[in-house]
């Protein structure tokens, strides 16, 4: 297991750094392929050793969190063509339909399990096998929707810089002149008839750059590194405290503490699943009130403080009535967090800094489940969902201890852009 996380963390990495250099489809599609084969060769084959080849090469997912590197690209994409308005509506509902389908994963494949192993014949090998066939074939359903992409969703930087520094030398090239006329007079030029040769050259544009000279490695600005490693640093404790109460440590507590069947168990998640998928559309609308950083705390924080009630009853119902009600605000936080990534950074940089951040988020939960296998190890359970509440609260306080206030890259650009069109008009009047 530890070496499928690693593979699918390097596929992860490679994959969105080199995607806007290679193109958004071309990788969705190559993420799509190895999804694919990574489904047949589990479905077809029994050798440990080519399983554990197709789980780190392939896409695979070990703990049933989305994996690969469909959801930085896409994030990306949905960041490019929605504007900033309502891109939390965009991704409220690119969020719910992510985690309706989750839930329809879940309850299909607990049920469609229990079917076949009690077929005369059918041994559980057998019938997960099936399952993985079924993963293969949604492999190529996305393999075939990402090849009828639109080219609308590769990045389209190039082309909006061009027409931003050609604007900018358009308008503000006579005050240039003139100033340079200025610095001529009080710097007692002995040739005070030559004009600057800057002057012929300063309308000419530059050349558009191609997509055969760009360089396909990702250039993140410093300012946006800074907000990177801000918020990395953070995300890891975050997804570390989802990785001690992870969905296969929660199943695990309550197959064991209250003899759950699988069935049950399969729809009981599946529910959690529903509620939270229906919180992302009343996330977006709590967002449009407060902001998009006092949505993702004020969401959050309820759900760390239920997730620490879990093990307290000793009733099964209680404990899933607080699993309930975390599920009512889990994953609230979701759709205003990546609006409020987006709009962090530039549009250049989105697709490789929400693939780092998926890549640290990843790896960072990759260790809880090793702490709770201790903990459980040493009839000491309630502690990992305890101390699991504690982190993600800590995570929420710290973001808005941080964060609040925070000017993001848009609001900065739309201010130049609104202080530009004002010179203009002044301009214009002169």
């Amino acid at each position: 297991m530890t070496l499928t996380i690693w593979g699918d963390v390097v596929i992860s990495l490679v994959l969105t750094l080199f995607a806007d250099g290679l193109g958004r489809r071309r990788t969705l599609m190559l993420g799509a392929a190895l999804m694919t084969a990574s489904g047949v060769v589990f479905a077809l084959s029994g050798n440990y050793w080519i399983l554990v080849v197709a789980s780190i090469i392939g896409v695979i997912s070990p703990n049933g969190n989305e994996i690969g590197p469909f959801k930085a690209i896409e994030e990306s994409a949905l960041s490019q063509l929605s504007p900033a308005a309502i891109r939390s509506d965009i991704f409220a509902w690119y969020t719910l339909l992510g985690n309706a389908g989750t839930a329809c994963g879940i309850i299909i494949c607990g049920w469609l399990v229990k079917w076949l192993k009690n077929l005369d014949g059918w041994t559980p090998t057998r019938a997960y096998r099936v399952m993985f066939g079924l993963y293969a074939f949604l492999g190529l359903v996305k393999l075939g929707l990402s090849i009828i992409l639109s080219d609308k969703v590769e990045l389209q930087t190039e082309k909006q810089e061009y027409q931003h520094v050609t604007e900018l030398t358009d308008v503000e090239i006579e005050s240039l002149l003139s100033s340079d006329d200025d610095e001529d007079e009080n710097n007692n030029d002995p040739h005070p008839s030559r004009k600057p040769e800057t002057k012929t050259t300063t309308s000419t544009p530059p050349p558009p750059s191609t997509k055969k000279n760009r360089s396909i490695l990702p250039s993140i600005s410093p300012a946006s590194r800074g907000i990177l490693t801000s918020l990395c640093i953070l995300f890891s404790f975050d997804s570390f405290a989802s990785g001690i109460a992870s969905a296969t440590w929660i199943t695990y507590f309550f197959t064991t503490k209250f003899l759950l069947q699988e069935s049950t168990v399969g729809t009981l998640f599946a529910s959690t699943s529903i509620i939270a998928a229906a919180s992302n559309l009343v996330a977006s609308a709590i967002a449009k009130r407060i902001g998009l950083l006092r949505t993702m705390v004020f969401t959050h924080l309820p759900s760390a403080i239920f997730l620490a009630l879990i093990p307290a009853p000793d009733s099964a119902a209680l404990a899933m009535t607080f699993l309930a009600l975390r599920a009512c605000t889990q994953n609230m936080d979701q759709a205003p967090r990546q609006a409020f990534l987006a709009a962090a950074v530039l549009p250049a940089e989105r697709t490789a800094v929400m693939g780092v951040v998926n890549v640290v988020r990843g790896v960072s939960a990759s260790g809880g489940p090793v702490l709770t296998g201790w903990l459980a190890g040493m009839k000491k359970f309630w502690i990992a969902f305890v101390l699991a509440g504690a982190l993600k609260a800590g995570y929420d306080l710290a973001m808005l201890k941080l964060f609040l206030g925070f000017r993001s890259r848009e609001d900065m650009q739309g201010e130049e852009e609104e202080e530009r069109e004002r010179r203009r008009r002044n301009e214009g009047l002169a």
